[in-house]
């Protein structure tokens, strides 16, 4: 008929349009797979990241893919959940005692806080082990505020201690942990940081 025959273009047209729909959203899906944008806690970035990113591309290549090309951003752990929250990066990684609240989050490596002296610091000749309360009253080395290691130390000591406790100021107050390792071994003050960030020292 012909109300038949319209229809049927009608309906040619919108499968048309369909298949160029179909076709751009599969690109932008090929596209949004070949680069991530990714933003890490400093001692993630620095000591997980680049073992994981060389065994993604190994892993592509073995497949005979190309490489995800990944543009990595590291900052301390608040930062990084705030530039996942606003869109700046697709994937975060943080270390710290909670899971991030209003984002889907999974643990995917495990981490241990130790505290180190210079070999020639007191403590390092030291019998009896160095308590909750002695850590918080001496002077340290530390993160920056939002660091999740910094974090994840004053949540312990709380448990331990009581949140009304106070802290005695920082020695030294360091943006990486690879300066904080640094300033140890210079002579500064004792530190508690990941083992992953001074495994080659201790």
């Amino acid at each position: 008929t012909e109300p038949g025959a319209v229809a049927v273009q009608w309906a040619d047209r919108l499968l048309h349009v369909a298949h160029e729909v179909d076709a751009g959203l599969a690109a932008l899906r090929d596209s949004s797979r070949s680069r991530v944008k990714v933003s890490a806690s400093l001692t993630v970035a620095e000591q997980l990241l680049p073992g994981w990113l060389v065994s993604l591309q190994a892993a592509a290549r073995r497949r005979g893919e190309t490489p995800i090309e990944v543009v990595l951003t590291a900052a301390n752990s608040h930062h990084v959940l705030d530039q996942v929250r606003a869109g700046d990066a697709e994937l975060g990684f943080v270390e710290g005692p909670q899971a991030p609240r209003g984002l889907r989050s999974r643990v995917v490596a495990h981490d241990e806080l130790v505290l180190v002296v210079r070999p020639d610091h007191r403590w390092a000749r030291r019998g009896s082990p160095i308590t909750a309360g002695e850590l918080r009253e001496t002077p340290r080395v530390t993160r920056e505020p939002g660091s999740g290691t910094r974090d994840y130390l004053t949540t312990a000591l709380n448990d331990l201690l009581g949140p009304g406790a106070s802290e005695t100021a920082p020695a030294l107050e360091l943006s990486t942990s690879a300066a904080v390792r640094a300033a140890v071994l210079a002579g500064s003050a004792p530190a508690v940081l990941s083992r992953l960030a001074v495994s080659d020292d201790i």
